[in-house]
């Protein structure tokens, strides 16, 4: 199954995770994280193929979090709200993610995607 690796182009880690899917010769397709921001659904699928808690999904390094104050929001936020949160704004989310439909990462961790995207 192709790749979705969803990205926002200026975004440093960004650059370095496609520039790793390019050197692995990884199939896949981008998708804009701003202007093309994941559904609630989606992102619940998203987050069941991660394996992670949704909270793991918020880009807490970014101004838009910092400016909504998300850091006291999520403490008692219901794994709903923290979706409809990420749906919202696709600056809220940590980047890239990366994902065949099957398995989902979340920002790039080189030795990470060598355990699941290599071919």
């Amino acid at each position: 199954m192709p790749v979705t690796f969803y990205w926002y182009p200026n975004c440093g880690t960004c650059k370095k995770a496609k520039k790793w899917l390019d050197e692995e010769g990884v199939d896949y397709t981008t998708v804009h994280i701003v202007e093309d921001t994941p559904s609630k659904d989606t992102l619940q699928d998203l987050v069941d193929q991660s394996g992670l808690p949704p909270r793991k999904f918020f880009n807490t390094s970014g101004k838009k979090y910092r400016e909504l104050n998300m850091k006291d929001k999520l403490k008692d936020a219901t794994e709903e709200e923290m979706l409809e949160w990420l749906a919202s704004d696709g600056m809220l989310i940590k980047r890239p993610i990366t994902t065949d439909g099957h398995r989902a990462t979340v920002g790039f961790k080189e030795e990470q995607f060598k355990e699941v995207w290599s071919k």
